[in-house]
């Protein structure tokens, strides 16, 4: 590939987490875990339609990824994806308005849950293909090369998504071409409603990349910090001109797929013991109370905080105007002259 040598920038390495990025995770994940929730209020109230897919139980994973980031390293996912949207600085109003199709949303009401995107936050949107964000994360990485930049870009996708073909074709011009991508595979346990053990022959996804010469690890996506610091090596591997990296989340989502999915495959045992012993909210706040970073008043502040501001996205979501029948043709098709 005929690429530009990347142009070095002066990058701060990334440093142990003090007490105040801690805090700031804890609210992150919360923020995450109350918006959701609410969107699953809406949806039940008829205000979203179509398919809605929570992240509720994930928020360690993003959050602890988004916090190596650079502002202009670019994310992008699939259809599971409120989550990335808020934890890359997305506004909680305009995310909100999008699910539920108004003019006030991202997409100004016509991506819908699945697919909105931010160019200013360099998030390039929730795709509702199973698989179709990984070749297009490489071509982000791709033009970084190209461009002689040293920004790395995050692809995530999914454990049922790990089984697509393309997946393997844009792992091996990644390798080959030395990409600056780190695949995220968030292995919540459950492909729609297929567990992994029934729908791959390997199950160690991290593996997946061997026969391509990408390395990978396993890491526990229920611990914030500690996606932080598998996050923090592999961007950093891909930001020095390494290539790329396969960062498998064993992580675990507490409603079904999508909302029109009763999980009827798995037990309430088996949830309710990863939400009472595996919780990754609930064990960042045990942290913070252990080493007195914070206080129960503190974290009621915050819970407030939070409420307040979904609370407010749900109002303005449900106070903007639907797109007028005049937007269904536009942003569609761009004619050349």
């Amino acid at each position: 590939m005929a690429a530009k040598k990347t142009q070095a920038k002066t990058r701060k390495p990334v440093s142990e987490p003090q007490k105040a990025d801690l805090i700031g995770y804890y609210r992150d994940m919360l923020l995450i875990r109350r918006f959701e929730e609410k969107a699953g209020q809406l949806y039940g109230m008829g205000l979203i339609a179509g398919f809605c897919h929570l992240y509720i139980g994930q928020e360690a994973v993003v959050v602890g990824v988004q916090s190596v980031l650079e502002p202009d390293d670019q994310v992008i996912t699939g259809y599971r994806d409120h989550g990335h949207m808020l934890a890359t600085g997305m506004t909680s109003r305009g995310v909100m308005a999008e699910l539920t199709g108004r003019e006030g949303g991202y997409a100004r009401g016509k991506g819908g849950s699945m697919h909105m995107f931010s160019r200013e936050k360099n998030f390039f949107g929730g795709h509702g293909i199973v698989g179709a964000q990984v070749p297009l994360g490489t071509g982000l990485a791709f033009a970084n090369r190209y461009k002689g930049q040293d920004n790395v870009c995050i692809a995530y996708f999914g454990d049922g998504a790990s089984n697509q073909g393309q997946v393997y074709e844009a792992f091996n011009m990644a390798s080959l071409w030395k990409l600056p991508v780190v695949y995220v595979i968030e292995n919540n346990q459950y492909a729609m409603g297929t567990s992994i053990a029934r729908a791959s022959a390997e199950t160690e996804l991290y593996k997946r990349g061997i026969s391509f010469e990408i390395p990978g690890e396993e890491v526990d996506g229920m611990d914030v910090l500690a996606v932080r610091k598998a996050a923090a090596k592999a961007v950093q591997r891909a930001r020095d001109g390494d290539g790329p990296y396969i960062l498998e989340m064993k992580t675990y989502r507490y409603r079904g797929h999508s909302m029109s999915d009763p999980a009827k495959y798995r037990t309430r045992e088996e949830v309710q013991e990863m939400r009472e012993h595996r919780d990754p909210i609930e064990m960042l706040k045990k942290k913070l109370l252990d080493a007195k970073h914070v206080t129960e008043d503190d974290l009621k502040k915050i819970e407030a905080e939070v409420r307040e501001i979904v609370n407010d996205s749900a109002q303005f979501a449900q106070d903007s105007p639907e797109p007028h029948p005049d937007e269904l043709w536009t942003d569609v098709l761009v004619e050349s002259r």
